[in-house]
């Protein structure tokens, strides 16, 4: 259900939620004086360094650092959103979560479909796994068995076989009060609009049912069992199945172990049925496309590493090289990524048949680290004994480390390259800023942003200073001022009450004064008074990521100046705002509204204020 959670309902479930219990029915705990204590879930240990306080209600690792209320815990170990995690938790209590704005017609009427959507489904995946059973699925039972697929495993997946009939599903579920056109929307059957005709997408194949991370059933694949082409077909996009944000296999993977800290990228269903088969429980599979962000960043928020199993062919080190841009972006320190090839002619479904799990295991234990198969490929076809090929090689490398985020990795890369090729590692470093700076002044400029060039190291001025005189921080990267904002409220939310009432300081042609908006609406209402909760509340989307690493960074302002310091920020703003025309300011509320944002009632006044000052 759509709507926000009022922070007293969530003040009031963590106060009679004991975590001591939430966390000892996942984690053995003993008792170790007030405290309890146990082996952490959250990193491999021998010697218990965690520890969960009855009268804190609160769990800490002195080993890995993780920390943090039952909430917190649910979110972590669980890999829950927050709205999920808070269901959970009021469950245990019989409770119901209250929403506010959650009368709103359209958010109810999103979640009925969404609700009817995967109840269909399940209805299909139930029809496809009873079809197996009976005589019709015999052929289909035979091709389970030369694949050496075990009853359990096929139990395990859900897997199913659609009948060789037209209309044999269509059948099933209109017996049950669905119409065709719901089934077309969810992708069970075709219908061809020349004909007026509708007919079962799926037919004689075994059929594989794609879940969420919840084990409800969103989509299928279907393997053909003769020559029929195509080979694998994958249900289409539906309102609650988006292919560039699913994997198939990461529940099951999941329920083989809530512990997981790696999972391996295959291309399809049976490599991820053949593996577990062999007790490799961790494969997954995209669904007929690359892996994207959205895919990758799904993951690392469950495990720490992930092992890219290409073909050894040259489709298999293009593919690669496409994961890798993909990937680098990503690989904040403590992310690991793996790229392994397996011999040409080979998939994981036929390897680990040959050669056993324990051989494949041992693969990808060796699989190449990310940073190797970078060098690697940056050097493939070079002569690095002559200058020229160095430059060149040395070059890729380096718009390689562009992309990836500052830190310890970064660092050990450059150093790497410079022992590689001879350059001192300053040099590089040196090189690397000015790309960095002439790119960031090249999309400002394309983007007509008049903003300071932070992203340089070489403000237009000095930057601004709160009453105080004290300069903003800088630890890891110059931030940009809507973001050095942003940066406070998210070490400091109280600071909200510092700032003015209306929030039309905030730059909106800028993503992180966007997001300081939104942020200060939710400390506004009350609903978020720690940044523990604040980070939750946006757990799981591109902005939990930004303001997660905000929190990260050291703020080097001492306490007693970072209001005045959030206060010269402000002024900051309006200052620059003043300077901008009516048809500037007119054109950036535009811009936002044809690109899909919603402006608040407040920017909606703004703008016909605007639009009556210019055109009388």
């Amino acid at each position: 259900m759509a709507g926000q959670i009022p922070q007293r309902f969530l003040d009031d479930l963590l106060a009679r939620v004991d975590v001591v219990e939430v966390v000892g029915e996942r984690v053995k705990l003993k008792k170790a004086g007030r405290n309890y204590s146990g082996l952490c879930p959250f990193h491999q240990e021998k010697t218990p360094s965690f520890t969960v306080s009855a009268d804190k209600q609160f769990y800490h690792c002195f080993g890995c650092g993780a920390h943090g209320n039952a909430l917190g815990f649910l979110m972590e170990y669980d890999k829950l959103r927050f709205p999920e995690a808070v269901e959970q938790l009021a469950g245990r209590l019989g409770l119901e979560v209250p929403r506010e704005g959650a009368d709103d017609p359209r958010a109810q009427a999103r979640e009925r479909k969404r609700k009817e959507g995967v109840n269909l489904l399940e209805l299909a995946a139930g029809f496809f796994r009873e079809r197996l059973k009976m005589s019709e699925g015999q052929g289909a039972r035979h091709y389970l068995e030369r694949r050496g697929l075990s009853p359990e495993v096929q139990q395990a997946f859900g897997i199913g076989y659609a009948p060789d009939d037209w209309e044999a599903l269509k059948r099933h579920l209109a017996e049950r009060g669905i119409s065709d056109a719901v089934q077309v929307e969810y992708g069970l059957l075709v219908h061809r609009e020349e004909s007026g005709r509708t007919y079962d997408r799926f037919r004689d194949r075994v059929m594989f049912p794609i879940r969420d991370i919840k084990g409800r059933t969103i989509a299928f694949g279907g393997r053909v069992l003769g020559d029929a082409k195509p080979k694998y077909l994958n249900s289409p996009e539906t309102p609650v199945f988006h292919k560039g944000r699913e994997l198939y296999g990461l529940y099951e993977a999941r329920q083989a172990d809530h512990r997981l800290e790696r999972l391996v990228i295959v291309e399809g269903y049976m490599d991820v049925v053949a593996l577990a088969q062999f007790g490799i429980r961790n494969a997954v599979a995209t669904l007929g496309t690359s892996a994207s962000e959205e895919h990758l960043t799904r993951m690392f928020r469950m495990v720490s590493e992930v092992v890219f199993c290409f073909d050894g062919d040259r489709a298999g080190r293009q593919a690669a090289s496409r994961a890798l841009e993909t990937v680098l972006p990503l690989m904040i320190d403590g992310r690991q990524a793996r790229f392994l090839f397996l011999p040409e002619g080979e998939d994981p479904d036929t390897l680990v048949r040959r050669e056993g799990a324990e051989a494949f295991q041992d693969r990808i234990t060796c699989a190449n680290p990310l940073s190797e198969f970078l060098f690697e490929q940056a050097a493939a076809g070079r002569d690095l004994a002559r200058v020229e090929d160095r430059e060149r090689y040395a070059s890729q490398v380096l718009a390689a480390l562009a992309r990836l985020p500052d830190g310890v990795l970064k660092s050990l890369m450059l150093s790497e390259l410079s022992r590689r090729t001879g350059v001192k590692a300053a040099d590089f470093s040196a090189l690397l800023a000015r790309s960095t700076a002439t790119e960031a002044a090249a999309s400002r400029e394309a983007a007509g942003d008049a903003a300071p060039a932070e992203s340089a190291g070489v403000p237009e001025g000095p930057p601004p200073l709160g009453q105080s005189g004290a300069p903003a921080a800088r630890s890891g990267g110059a931030l940009s001022l809507a973001a050095r904002a942003l940066q406070l409220l998210v070490h400091e939310p109280a600071l909200v009450a510092r700032l003015p009432e209306e929030d039309d300081w905030c730059p909106e042609e800028d993503a992180d004064g966007r997001l300081c908006r939104e942020v200060i609406r939710l400390l506004r209402a009350g609903r978020y008074r720690s940044a523990q909760v604040l980070l939750a509340h946006f757990h799981g989307s591109a902005e939990g990521e930004r303001l997660a690493a905000l929190a990260r960074r050291e703020l080097l302002i001492p306490r007693e100046a970072r209001g005045a310091e959030l206060e010269g920020l402000v002024a900051h703003f309006r200052r620059t705002r003043q300077r901008r025309s009516p048809q500037e300011e007119i054109d950036a509320l535009l811009a936002r509204e044809r690109g899909g944002e919603r402006l608040s009632r407040e920017e909606k006044q703004r703008l016909m204020a605007l639009l009556t000052e210019l055109h009388g």
